[in-house]
């Protein structure tokens, strides 16, 4: 299959076992670490002093990654449940207007934010409620299936980033 729309096509005649188990894997693949570093420990310990600093030849510090992020999971999710969501102003409104963040508080803010967020989109796709393959009313075409690949796929792509220059900043 080549399209997400072709996989969800293939799909639509799941059985209840089946739903429920496409439902576990999508929350597993969202919060769980699996083939990916998990985003909790990486996040809630990557080193203060690493933070604002962007090594030679990178386009972003760790803080912009964090919050490009942030914003991401957040404008998806909230896509995904709110007809009358706004989406910030690409590609500005996706990412922070500072290399550093203010404070610690601001990092662990943002860190919070992230993780409950995730936490919602989990519960989402795990809500037998939501059909997974019915395109969202409000969108053109996506649907909550769609919408949990991009946010896992976002993710684990910036975290894998944040991995990069953690290694890089700190010389391990």
């Amino acid at each position: 299959m080549s399209s997400i729309s072709e996989l969800e096509s293939g799909m639509k005649g799941l059985s209840m076992d089946n739903s429920d188990s496409l439902r576990q894997h999508l929350a597993n693949l969202l919060t769980k670490a699996s083939a990916h570093v998990e985003a909790t420990t990486e996040l809630k310990e990557f080193p203060a002093q690493l933070r604002g600093r962007k090594p030679e030849g990178a386009p972003y510090t760790p803080w912009q990654v964090l919050e490009h992020m942030r914003i991401a999971q957040w404008d998806i999710l909230r896509f995904s449940m709110d007809s009358k969501h706004v989406s910030p102003k690409f590609p500005d409104g996706y990412w922070p207007k500072t290399a550093a963040p203010p404070s610690d508080a601001a990092w662990e803010g943002s860190v919070r934010q992230f993780l409950a967020d995730l936490k919602e989109m989990s519960a989402l796709v795990q809500d037998k409620k939501r059909d997974l393959f019915a395109p969202i009313p409000h969108g053109d075409g996506q649907t909550l299936l769609r919408e949990a690949l991009v946010v896992a796929d976002h993710n684990s792509y910036h975290l894998g980033q944040l991995v990069l220059l953690r290694r890089t900043l700190s010389g391990k």
